[in-house]
């Protein structure tokens, strides 16, 4: 496990990266990222990722328990990120964020293309919706923990999305991917292009032969 000091360090620097290219606004969104096998940083209630300090990240256990506040209160979706580093031991980062294209199509029943381009087809592999339940409710993290294992973005619907990955950085390109596919999805049917799919044959050979990077093992 990285030490905890540059795991503070990671989620600082990916807040201010993510207000800075859009992919988060306001106090809107909360970040995470894994310490120990059973412990997490989270941000504090109500923080501007864009301005985090040390004292807004709160460290919690998987056991509910708060074990460095801060004088702080984590986030009011404690419950979604908790419910990730449960069901997937392979999690290092959470990121839940409300980017504008991306939460349009997580409040529409428009489905994202994975077969664009070599972003898409790798982090866009698998891509979930979670039905809409209130933000910090149980029945949200209960809901999410039914989907963890069966992709690595959730699309909250009329709410927005849920990344997470095996580090900040692969979890912040995968929210960007997102965010970039979700944007060519809307433009394009505004200007009447039609994007042009690669076929399934070739999707399936470049996450299995191109050496992009390792597939990743859904078997889990």
């Amino acid at each position: 496990m990285p030490d905890i000091e540059v795991v503070r360090q990671g989620l600082r620097k990916t807040g201010k990266y993510m207000m800075e290219y859009e992919l988060a606004w306001g106090n809107a969104g909360n970040i995470s990222a894994r310490t120990t096998d059973d412990r997490y940083l989270i941000t504090a209630s109500g923080t501007f990722l864009g301005e985090l300090e040390d004292t807004d990240l709160v460290e919690c256990s998987l056991s509910g328990q708060i074990v460095d506040s801060n004088g702080k209160k984590p986030s009011k979706e404690t419950p979604m990120h908790r419910a990730i580093y449960e069901n997937r031991p392979d999690i290092g980062a959470v990121l839940h964020a409300s980017p504008f294209y991306s939460t349009l199509v997580a409040c529409s029943s428009i489905e994202i293309p994975s077969n664009w381009f070599v972003e898409t087809m790798y982090y866009l592999e698998r891509v979930e919706r979670v039905a809409y339940h209130h933000p910090g409710s149980t029945n949200l993290g209960d809901a999410v923990a039914e989907k963890a294992k069966a992709a690595n973005i959730l699309l909250l619907e009329n709410h927005g999305v849920l990344v997470y990955d095996v580090s900040i950085q692969e979890a912040r390109m995968s929210l960007q991917t997102l965010e970039m596919a979700c944007k060519m999805l809307i433009v394009s049917r505004t200007a009447n292009i039609e994007m042009n799919g690669l076929s399934r044959e070739t999707e399936m050979s470049f996450l299995e032969k191109a050496g992009y990077k390792p597939r990743r093992n859904w078997n889990l």
